[in-house]
């Protein structure tokens, strides 16, 4: 049974459509499922977390070896060690420790969850196919010029490989990343209002995803 298709327009640099493309409907026109989609974006922020953070319990803490005051006769409370946590300078209660906070999904579960952001991105009407984007020169006034013909403001661009003009043109505008197919990711694609992609990665991603 062939595959059903999902058409969209296609739109060139100058914002004009010069036709339409067709897009795999099992990746491109699934019914979103939100479970899987919040899953992914919850293990892409913990896999970020460096777990670095760390701080000292009383038993780490230097000094204190001495009883501060006698146990009886002071009137005063009972404390064996001014590294206690109760104490300015000591240790801290249950302190945090460096760890990992990395988790893994199953690999239908990702896959799932990137059908079903691009799934939504084509039903929102916010996915841009253009025919192709190759710029003459590596400067930023070409591609702010693009995104101006097309209307955009904050925007996912996923490139073609070898698209290094393109790149360099897009790092320095504010609200735009660029990514190739394989970096690609759920969490980007929820972030940035448009995803503008060209035929050559859309029919990377089928490639990917099918």
């Amino acid at each position: 049974m062939e595959n059903q298709k999902v058409s969209v327009d296609l739109y060139n640099i100058s914002g004009k459509v010069v036709g339409s493309v067709e897009l795999n409907a099992d990746i491109f026109g699934i019914k979103p499922n939100q479970d899987v989609v919040h899953d992914a974006v919850v293990q892409y922020l913990a896999n970020q977390r460096q777990g670095t953070q760390s701080a000292k319990t009383r038993a780490e803490v230097r000094g204190g070896g001495a009883k501060p005051r006698p146990q009886k006769g002071t009137g005063r409370s009972r404390q064996g060690t001014i590294r206690a946590p109760q104490w300015t300078g000591g240790g801290v209660v249950f302190a945090p420790k460096p760890r990992d906070y990395s988790f893994k999904l199953n690999k239908k579960v990702k896959r799932l969850a990137m059908k079903s952001v691009l799934s939504d991105k084509v039903a929102g009407g916010k996915l841009v196919v253009l025919d192709e984007l190759s710029l003459k020169e590596a400067k930023t006034k070409e591609m702010v010029q693009v995104l101006g013909n097309l209307k955009l403001n904050k925007a996912l661009m996923v490139l073609p490989e070898g698209s290094n003009k393109e790149v360099l043109s897009a790092r320095n505008i504010q609200g735009v990343k660029t990514c190739g197919v394989g970096t690609i990711n759920v969490y980007d694609i929820l972030k940035y209002e448009h995803l503008v992609v060209t035929k050559a990665t859309v029919e990377k991603i089928e490639e990917v995803y099918i």
